[in-house]
């Protein structure tokens, strides 16, 4: 039987899961993608994690505890920085060792460091680190590792045209829909993708007639050269890419509201939803809705919060269409 390597549902897996599938496959091991999250999973997690960790790693923690006793591994990369002169959030840096020391009966922890802060340093490195733990080959190494950019670089096309992967869920609604609005939704992958966590709000502002549509969808160059406009870099990499998107969907005509989507005891999420709100008081007429999450947010609360800024948004675009017309 091939070796098995679970993979947590969770923090970066909608970003990077189709190149790790990609390049254990390449190398004969079976890859265990833990059950999509429910509350019991997300119990277990609150019960086994620090009372200071944020929503996302208390859930994190959750899914690596449903797959200890279905893999052979846990793969549980250290992330320090996606690129150069940036870093992901410290607690990402700290999730391994958290994993480590606050769950039992744990398989072997594949937990080496990906850190592209420095110039020269190379992602290829850290998977010829992991691929050495299941073969000796470097040429066998090199071809997984080549085949799974490749499917990295598929995903993110995907995205672009607005198609969660792996799930394959279209992001937007249907363009055409009698009184719909456009709506940007700004927030983590793991917030917004996670359909329990995020109580199915994308399906919900779909039902509801708008068309949704996330920072995932616009390139790279777009996003850093809206981030730009503030005075310092945010050298957070995810977050830089919340502002600069916020940013360039406060700046399009035919987005007629954004939601900001932050976790509960997320600090750059606290500073970059402050930012985002500044620019919405200053720069922009277009409604603004915060919404915070935490283990304790209810399906309820959330769909009348939703349904008052649908409300509100094409009230805007009808005065703004009838301001059009005189």
């Amino acid at each position: 039987m091939p070796v098995k390597v679970g993979i947590p549902r969770a923090l970066l897996y909608y970003y990077y899961y189709p190149q790790w599938e990609t390049f254990f496959r390449h190398l004969g091991v079976e890859t265990v993608v833990s059950r999509e999250t429910t509350r019991g999973l997300l119990e277990n997690g609150l019960k086994s994690s620090v009372d200071e960790a944020c929503l996302p790693v208390k859930l994190a923690v959750g899914h690596v505890m449903d797959l200890r006793r279905r893999a052979d591994y846990i793969f549980v990369p250290r992330i320090v920085s996606t690129a150069r002169r940036e870093y992901i959030c410290p607690k990402f840096l700290g999730f391994p060792d958290m994993v480590r020391h606050t769950v039992e009966d744990l398989p072997p922890l594949i937990d080496y460091n990906f850190n592209l802060y420095n110039k020269g340093s190379n992602p290829s490195d850290f998977y010829y680190r992991v691929g050495r733990l299941f073969t000796r080959n470097p040429a066998r190494i090199w071809m997984a590792y080549n085949a799974s950019r490749a499917a990295l670089k598929q995903h993110f096309r995907h995205l672009l045209a607005g198609v969660i992967q792996p799930g394959g869920e279209p992001i937007s609604g249907p363009e055409d829909v009698p009184g719909g609005v456009s709506v940007a939704v700004i927030g983590h992958p793991y917030n917004i993708y996670d359909r329990y966590i995020s109580m199915n709000m994308i399906d919900k502002l779909n039902k509801s007639g708008a068309r949704v549509l996330t920072a995932d969808q616009l390139t790279d160059s777009v996003i850093r050269a809206e981030a730009q406009k503030l005075p310092k870099k945010l050298f957070w990499t995810v977050n830089q890419r919340m502002i600069g998107a916020a940013y360039h969907f406060f700046g399009r005509d035919e987005i007629h509201g954004l939601i900001h989507v932050a976790s509960f005891g997320c600090g750059p999420d606290s500073f970059t939803g402050e930012l985002i709100e500044r620019h919405a008081r200053n720069g922009s007429r277009k409604p603004l809705l915060n919404l915070t999450l935490d283990e304790h947010t209810g399906e309820a609360g959330l769909v009348t919060r939703l349904e008052a800024f649908l409300d509100m948004v094409r009230w805007r675009r009808n005065l703004a269409d009838v301001a059009a017309t005189l």
